[in-house]
C-alpha cells in the first residue's frame, strides 16, 4: 500500500513590529505575545494534521523570500504584512506568484482605524482576509487555510 505523503507546512509569516506584541500598545493588539500565538496557531494547524513555520521579520526583503520560499517548500500561507499591507507592491508581487492559498490576517480592524491603513495591498493578492478579532484571528486562519487546502 503506498504511503499517503505528509503536507507541506503553512507558513505563518508576520511583518515589522509584531515582534513587539504583548507591550506595544495592547488596547490595539491585544496583550498576547508573538509567541503565543505561535503556539497556539502550531496547536491548531496540528489538528487539521499540519504543521506550521512561523516567523516574523522587520525587513521586507525576508518576507518576501520566505514567501518565495513557500512556493516549493509550503502548502499555503497566513501573512500579517504588518504596516507593510499599506505599502508594500513588492510584497502584493510575491503573493500573487505564490500560486498556493493566502489568508491575510491582522489583529485589529483596519477598516475602523487611521485611513492610511483601509487600504490593503496583501488583500488584492490574498484568498480570503481576518481582522479585528486579535490572536484569535490567527487560529481561525489557520482553520480557513486548512480548508482550503482540503478543497
Amino acid at each position: 500500500m503506498p504511503s499517503k505523503s505528509k503536507p507541506l507546512p503553512i507558513y505563518i509569516l508576520n511583518g515589522p513590529n509584531l515582534n513587539l506584541l504583548g507591550s506595544r500598545e495592547p488596547e490595539v493588539y491585544g496583550t498576547a505575545t508573538l509567541a503565543e500565538i505561535s503556539r497556539r496557531s502550531a496547536a491548531r494547524a496540528r489538528g487539521h494534521g499540519l504543521k506550521v513555520s512561523f516567523r516574523q521579520s522587520n525587513h521586507e526583503g525576508d518576507l518576501i523570500d520566505w514567501i518565495h520560499e513557500c512556493r516549493s517548500s509550503g502548502s499555503g500561507l497566513i501573512l500579517n504584512a504588518g504596516a507593510l499591507t499599506h505599502t508594500s507592491i513588492a510584497i502584493h508581487d510575491a503573493c500573487r506568484a505564490l500560486g498556493k492559498p493566502i489568508v491575510e490576517v491582522h489583529l485589529s480592524n483596519l477598516a475602523a482605524r487611521e485611513p492610511f491603513r483601509h487600504v490593503s495591498f496583501v488583500a488584492r493578492a490574498a484568498t480570503g482576509s481576518i481582522a479585528g478579532l486579535g490572536a484569535h484571528g490567527y487560529e481561525l486562519a489557520v482553520d480557513a487555510l486548512a480548508a482550503l487546502l482540503e478543497e
